[in-house]
């Protein structure tokens, strides 16, 4: 082995080990868990796969599941398609009022969670938030919001939104800039529109981000969390309480920490999936374009 490859290997070992101790292993040692019943103190009792079995029984952790993916069905395409249309728009501008604008959309991210969830709870309050002020002068009624059971989970997803909105615009907007302007001269020559042209060239060569920003967001639905936990704490009656909040509760509310290291695992078979599936959509996407 030559002194480059050493060098190489010296450099990637700080990571791979960080994978290993922060990544793998507690996987490994979740997997472990989750075949005991244990609450952290007793002893292990093994049990086999009998936790497993148990979560197909529990209509909560089911009820958990499809409250996931209802949230993920509002959070990923509203988070795809506003960043797309925002980055399109961002890209139509130029000079300091494309940066300022740049600058406005991108803050939210940089806002923590926790302090986002409190503001905005504040300002979905029924009886005298913001919004609520803001519909009743423009001659509506009051909302619950986050005390409604159908209102709730939407809310938390415009607030979910809203605060990855910005991060995502900017990656649509490098991918588009990465975009040759002769294919848009070539297009204006032969008679294409704005619409045209957004359809016909951007969409199609930012395949690869689209891809990435999709499955990172439907991984970001999955692992919903800290903003359902501090806006409505899974309610109201369980309306928000998703799988991430139910394996909370399970582990540090009722110490089933086996139990609830078997929904973790499942959770962790459900992401590595999503990963698995954009790496393959995006080798299948270079073999079409080669």
């Amino acid at each position: 082995m030559n002194k480059e490859a050493l060098t190489a290997y010296g450099m990637l070992l700080p990571d791979v080990l960080g994978l290993l101790v922060f990544v793998f292993i507690p996987i490994i040692y979740a997997f472990y868990i989750s075949l005991h019943n244990w609450n952290g103190l007793s002893e292990m009792v093994f049990t086999g796969f009998d936790n497993y079995s148990r979560m197909i029984k529990d209509q909560r952790f089911i009820d958990s599941v499809w409250t996931t993916i209802k949230y993920a069905l509002m959070y990923v395409p509203g988070v795809f398609v506003l960043a797309l249309l925002l980055a399109a728009l961002l890209n139509a501008l130029h000079g300091r009022l494309q940066s300022f604008f740049r600058t406005a959309v991108f803050l939210p991210y940089a806002i923590s969670t926790v302090i986002a969830g409190i503001v905005w709870s504040f300002m979905y309050n029924p009886m005298n938030g913001f919004l609520n002020q803001i519909i009743i002068w423009a001659g509506g009624e009051k909302q619950r919001f986050l005390a409604s059971t159908e209102q709730a989970l939407p809310s938390v997803a415009v607030v979910g939104i809203w605060l990855v909105l910005g991060y995502n615009t900017i990656l649509f907007l490098a991918a588009i800039k990465d975009i040759p302007k002769d294919y848009y001269e070539a297009a204006e020559i032969d008679g294409a529109g704005a619409f045209q042209k957004f359809f016909k060239i951007t969409v199609p060569l930012i395949k690869e981000t689209s891809v990435f920003v999709l499955v990172m967001c439907a991984i970001g639905a999955f692992q919903a969390f800290d903003l359902i936990n501090v806006m409505t704490g899974g309610g109201p009656a369980s309306a928000t309480t998703t799988s991430v909040l139910y394996i909370y509760e399970k582990a540090f509310t009722t110490f089933e920490l086996g139990y609830s290291s078997a929904l973790a695992f499942v959770l962790f078979i459900i992401i590595m999936f999503l990963t698995l599936a954009q790496m393959k959509i995006m080798r299948s996407g270079e073999g079409t374009e080669s």
